[in-house]
């Protein structure tokens, strides 16, 4: 009897023991969708490394570099990256040409930072009928804040509309009785800065705003835009352009020997791009914002962030011109997506890789300007929410006030 129950005993003990390491199997098992193994994971990009957008190519430069750097240095949890990128030449019908070929054909596990407003806009249902990631989108339209409709869709920078917001907030202080002239791109990504702003005025908007002038991507030249605003009477003008057209409307503002308050997009507002080759004598004075240090900038000359970047710069990517501010922001989103993959551990699957992009909690970046933090929830798929004003003197911006926020409601 006493020899029964001890084999029962030791039965049941056998079959904890069998439950146990079962458990603990599942546990430890890492979970893996297309693009990620225990050596490798996949990333795709997109960029307009030609075209009228080609300025921006820099950014996927930059991240390749990063991405290349942290590969170096052991990967992420072990894991190498493989950062696939295709240039779309600024044009939706290539974009999801180029969607296509990296989920279907390289099996990426996620697309990361694809630019452009009329690029993402052609690949976001796609993407999300496919449940793949489209995420921290190069792009601050608002429609990519929307985790109900597009669960799969993620921004990063602040938002063209909150950007336009703080631009009226500025006029409306500054020259309240100021008439204005708006140039902007014919696209959503245009619009969003327009409607911002005109929000941001509220009822003035009606009186205030004198003439709008849009121009298509394709077009050789906003000239005639310029001259159109100029006679309208504006004094006050508003460039919401990508950087070629940005440096053709300092250039126009300068030959026309007009004099207005020149207030200028964030997105064109690069010192090496756009600045210099406009002429630093014509650039004097223009307004804008940013959520980013300036590297040309002396306050940032001790600052480790800056000093980080600098290093990377000098190992990997050495021909990048680091008054360009379009390499800080490769820079930044690629760190954030290094911290996205480390809280993903073992579990590299497309539905985690969302989930902990939507629970960064005050993230605080190197090339972020201080105070401005990155903050995210399974609502909120908005990364950055807040600015500085700066103005352009001598040959580099100038930060002035303090971050504003400025969060655009439904």
């Amino acid at each position: 009897m006493k020899r029964a129950a001890r084999n029962l005993i030791k039965a049941f003990g056998l079959s904890g023991l069998i439950v146990v390491a079962a458990c603990v199997s599942a546990i430890a098992q890492k979970n893996y969708d297309a693009g990620a193994s225990s050596t490798e994971i996949k990333i795709g990009n997109i960029m307009p490394y030609s075209g009228p957008a080609s300025a921006f190519g820099v950014i996927g430069k930059t991240e390749a570099a990063y991405f290349k750097k942290i590969s170096a240095e052991g990967g992420i949890n072990g894991r190498k990256i493989d950062f696939i990128s295709y240039d779309d030449a600024y044009s939706p019908p290539k974009a999801v040409e180029q969607a296509r070929k990296l989920v279907e054909r390289d099996e990426v596990l996620f697309i990361l930072n694809p630019l452009g407003t009329p690029s993402n806009s052609a690949i976001q249902k796609y993407m999300n009928e496919k449940k793949v990631p489209q995420l921290f989108v190069a792009s601050g339209a608002t429609k990519w804040n929307d985790p109900k409709q597009f669960p799969w869709t993620m921004g990063w920078g602040a938002s063209y509309q909150s950007e336009g917001r703080i631009y009226a907030k500025y006029i409306l202080k500054e020259r309240p009785t100021g008439k204005i002239g708006i140039l902007y791109q014919n696209d959503d990504y245009g619009k969003d800065y327009v409607k911002g702003i005109r929000d941001g005025l509220g009822a003035k908007a009606a009186s205030m705003i004198v003439g709008e002038e849009s121009y298509g991507t394709t077009d050789p030249t906003i000239d005639s835009h310029v001259v159109a605003l100029k006679s309208e009477g504006a004094d006050i003008f508003i460039s919401i352009t990508t950087p070629k057209f940005a440096a053709q409307s300092i250039k126009k503002v300068a030959e026309l020997g007009w004099k207005p308050l020149f207030i200028l997009n964030g997105v064109g507002a690069s010192t090496g791009t756009v600045m210099k080759p406009a002429g630093l004598e014509n650039s004097q004075n223009i307004i804008s914002a940013t959520f980013q240090k300036d590297s040309t900038d002396p306050q940032w000359k001790d600052d480790a962030g800056i000093r980080n970047l600098d290093t990377f710069l000098t190992k990997y990517f050495p021909e990048g011109n680091r008054e360009d501010l379009n390499i800080k922001t490769g820079y930044n989103v690629a760190q954030t997506m290094v911290h996205v993959l480390k809280q993903c551990g073992d579990d590299l699957t497309r539905a985690n890789i969302m989930k902990q992009a939507a629970s960064i909690k005050s993230l605080q970046l190197e090339g972020l300007l201080p105070g401005i933090t990155i903050n995210t929830s399974a609502t909120d798929f908005a990364p950055i929410e807040q600015f500085q004003l700066r103005k352009f003197k001598g040959d580099r911006w100038e930060l002035f006030g303090d971050a504003i926020s400025s969060e655009v409601g439904e």
